[in-house]
């Protein structure tokens, strides 16, 4: 399990991995894609960081109240917007109903109790509000997964490893480790719906043109699920 005490330490690192151009070639479009109109509307952004992703939020007219775990990138976010240190996915701090909707980017990898999420978001989201999630392909997390280059013509093909259940790995994070926890496809479907929240859209996609470009090991990943945008109406 990722505790407070395990994020405080991974500041350095995770300001680093979300000023990588691959984020902003890839992720930010991705979950800007999945958004839908939100004028006027008050957000949550549950795992926040540093605030990067409530500026553009904002810039589209919505307040944004983040939550985070991590003390020192809820300051570093709190110099621009109204921030709640707390620990994921718990939202014991909002009331019911409170918000328009949720958002989460590549956080939900890390929360331990994913139904609890589902349960807490629609719990805090009025009805027809939304929760919107960008998460690192399940297809690419499941533990034992991997790439396999056939060396005899360079055809890429890719391990599915244990995909079909519930897993957790362990990744390098600076000098330290950061843990992730995998669930397929039908689980995290399952949860949300059980929770009350109804299947709106759904993108997935591989290595974009940029990255594809700037390396080419990576464009040989183009047709290798790496990212998955999900976007659920609160019943």
């Amino acid at each position: 399990m990722i505790d407070v005490d395990d994020w405080n330490e991974l500041t350095e690192w995770w300001l680093e991995e979300s000023a990588d151009p691959a984020y902003q070639d890839e992720v930010v479009p991705l979950f800007l894609g999945m958004l839908p109109r939100v004028g006027g509307h008050v957000l949550l952004d549950l795992g926040c960081g540093d605030g990067r992703v409530q500026d553009l939020v904002v810039a589209r007219g919505a307040m944004v109240i983040g939550v985070d775990v991590n003390l020192e990138l809820a300051r570093i976010a709190s110099r621009r917007h109204p921030v709640v240190l707390n620990h994921l996915p718990g939202m014991a701090c909002v009331r019911d109903a409170a918000v328009d909707g949720a958002y989460v980017v590549l956080a939900l990898e890390h929360f331990e109790n994913s139904s609890r999420f589902f349960r807490e978001a629609a719990r805090v989201t009025c009805r027809g509000g939304s929760l919107t999630v960008v998460i690192n392909h399940p297809v690419y997390t499941a533990p034992a997964s991997g790439p396999v280059l056939d060396t005899t013509d360079g055809e890429l093909f890719w391990r599915f490893g244990d995909y079909l259940t519930a897993g957790r790995t362990r990744d390098l994070a600076g000098e330290g480790t950061v843990g992730f926890i995998h669930r397929p496809i039908w689980m995290l479907f399952t949860e949300a719906a059980a929770a009350g929240w109804s299947l709106e859209e759904v993108r997935e996609q591989g290595v974009g043109s940029v990255a594809a470009v700037r390396d080419p090991i990576l464009a040989k990943h183009r047709d290798i699920p790496h990212l998955m945008g999900i976007r659920w109406r609160r019943l």
